[in-house]
């Protein structure tokens, strides 16, 4: 993003680029001072195309300088959260190379546009009500065979009647669905990452959110949420699981950014991982 520059010993001429990867708290506080900067910016543009005509009240009003602040502020907020500029997600795609999603508080993963219009949310019981046109995975799986641990293959054992009703519902393998658990949480419903990402496929409260989980803790609502979200992530990505892995694990911000899988050595280690269950599962 270009800067206007009014003194080049003072200024830059460009926002510099940033690489690092922040944490779910730092990107949480890039997201707020992206969309209050694009509120302050829409203020400042509300009270110049005002100013001709004595601002929003005019001269004659009572109390008119107090409320046009008051106003100036609420109006320009809401521009910012409902009806953005577009000025906060450039910011903050320039600081993290992900994608700030309209009308949100903080980042998300992104879902594709038609899956978004293609199902509807999970109900309260965790069903889609309709099936699912299953999707073509593409891409050889040349990842060597990784077998589970027995203990984590008896938690998903006991999970096997969700995972098939998820698998209908969305158009994933099962198996995908299988390891993707299994590398995620091994099987543990109650997993919490560093991160804060939740339950058998480690959804964040944003993420757990838009894919309308009410209970991030309950087994049956994290899975359909999860692969909601996963369904898709292999939309967007035409079927090529190993970018709708690296979307998972690292958002799809970055895939973008890299045009591919990013070079993270957790992210693909974590492909990895998810590829070697897979295989196992189907051998």
């Amino acid at each position: 993003m270009d800067l206007k520059i009014t003194n080049d010993e003072k200024h830059i001429s460009k926002t510099p680029e940033i690489t690092n990867r922040y944490s779910p708290a730092e990107k949480e506080k890039l997201a707020k001072a992206s969309r209050d900067f694009e509120s302050l910016l829409t203020s400042m543009m509300l009270k110049s195309m005002t100013k001709t005509t004595s601002g929003l009240f005019g001269d004659e009003s009572y109390g008119g300088d107090t409320f046009e602040t008051l106003f100036e502020g609420e109006l320009s907020s809401y521009i910012s959260k409902n009806q953005s500029l577009g000025v906060a997600a450039k910011l903050y795609k320039k600081l993290t190379g992900e994608d700030l999603e309209t009308g949100a508080g903080l980042p998300v993963k992104k879902v594709s546009d038609h899956n978004a219009s293609s199902k509807t949310n999970p109900t309260e019981d965790g069903s889609s009500g309709s099936d699912a046109k299953p999707i073509h995975i593409k891409g050889a799986n040349n990842n060597p065979a990784v077998e589970p641990s027995q203990s984590s293959m008896n938690r998903i054992g006991k999970l096997d009647e969700v995972i098939e009703q998820a698998s209908k519902d969305f158009g994933v393998d099962s198996n995908i669905i299988r390891s993707v658990i299994l590398a995620e949480s091994a099987g543990n419903a109650k997993a919490r990452s560093v991160s804060n990402a939740k339950g058998l496929m480690q959804l964040m409260d944003s993420t757990a959110s838009s894919m309308g989980v009410k209970n991030v803790w309950d087994p049956k609502e994290n899975i359909y949420g999860g692969t909601k979200y996963l369904a898709g992530l292999l939309r967007q990505y035409n079927g090529e699981l190993k970018l709708a892995l690296a979307a998972y694990n690292a958002g799809p911000g970055n895939v973008e950014k890299y045009n591919g899988v990013p070079p993270f050595n957790e992210t693909r280690n974590y492909i990895s991982r998810v590829m070697g269950y897979l295989k196992h599962l189907n051998g």
